[in-house]
């Protein structure tokens, strides 16, 4: 019988294409990773790897194993789910989102654990991108997206829009053009891609967030209106980020004449059986979106 934990390692160095990182994963040491592989190989008598120093390829044997294996791996877990105690309110329920719905999303999900303590809220902050992989490589169990992922193993369902705003200085009360040009952009990783949705469809003057003068930027979700409260310049999020914004006295909003809004999709591994616990989650999360 075939070790469940070697092919385990296997599977995940195939996806991730590095023995460093997949031991980072993984949480075991890569030594560990490379014995897991040989031992594999011992047990079927054939070559999964191709090696040509620290570099590897997959082989044609090794190609055949992931592909069945994948498929052993999701009917084991799904057994396990369905076999064990299934409680909508007791068990470690994984999510990831982008960091405007998770401001939304998280000090719910933290209220719905006070009331249910056995119910173990793991949240993750990550980009789309990210997102899809983590649902497709079974290390989150719900994902939200602002984009439908392309990956095969992933579905994706829109249960949501969030419009999209601008925010400006609180002495800011009417934003022009001449006025947006004056202040400059603080810019975030999504920033000319919300920029271009609503600036472009309010006002024929814009091209790209390019134009203005860059004033600042900052990855992190919760800080990215400091500076604009500091006055230091404008920006465009989507509005659940601006809800969780500490100092609403010193920002302005526009919801400008032509409303943007962006879908937000429910992400989940395809095939996968949910727990009630994961289901109880994915229905209070359409709830309060």
């Amino acid at each position: 019988m075939i070790n469940t934990t070697w092919l385990t390692s296997f599977c995940t160095l195939v996806e991730v294409g590095h023995f460093t990182r997949t031991a980072e994963r993984l949480h075991i040491t890569q030594s560990g990773v490379s014995q897991h592989v040989r031992n594999l190989e011992q047990q079927l008598g054939v070559e999964l790897l191709v090696r040509q120093g620290k570099q590897f390829s997959v082989s044609a044997m090794g190609e055949k194993l992931y592909i069945e294996a994948q498929a052993i791996l999701l009917a084991l877990s799904n057994l396990e789910q369905t076999v064990s105690a299934d409680s909508p309110y007791e068990g470690r329920v994984r999510i990831m989102s982008p960091g405007s719905v998770g401001l939304k999303l998280y000090p719910k999900l933290l209220a719905l654990q006070q009331q249910h303590p056995k119910l173990i809220i793991d949240y993750r902050f990550a980009p789309n991108l990210m997102v899809g992989s983590a649902i497709a490589e079974s290390r989150v169990d719900i994902g939200l997206m602002t984009t439908q992922s392309s990956l095969a193993d992933v579905s994706c369902t829109a249960i949501a829009e969030e419009p999209l705003v601008l925010v400006t200085p609180a002495t800011v009360n009417d934003p022009d053009w001449d006025t947006l040009l004056a202040l400059g952009f603080i810019d975030h990783p999504d920033g000319s891609h919300h920029a271009n949705l609503l600036l472009s469809a309010n006002y024929p003057e814009f091209q790209h967030s390019q134009l203005f003068p860059n004033k600042g930027f900052s990855n992190q979700i919760g800080l990215i209106l400091e500076p604009v409260s500091m006055g230091l310049g404008f920006s465009v999020l989507p509005a659940h980020a601006v809800a969780a914004f500490g100092k609403p006295e010193a920002i302005n909003v526009h919801f400008l004449a032509k409303p943007v809004s962006e879908t937000l999709y429910l992400a989940l591994l395809r095939g996968k059986v949910l727990p009630k616990s994961i289901a109880t989650v994915i229905a209070d999360a359409k709830r309060w979106l």
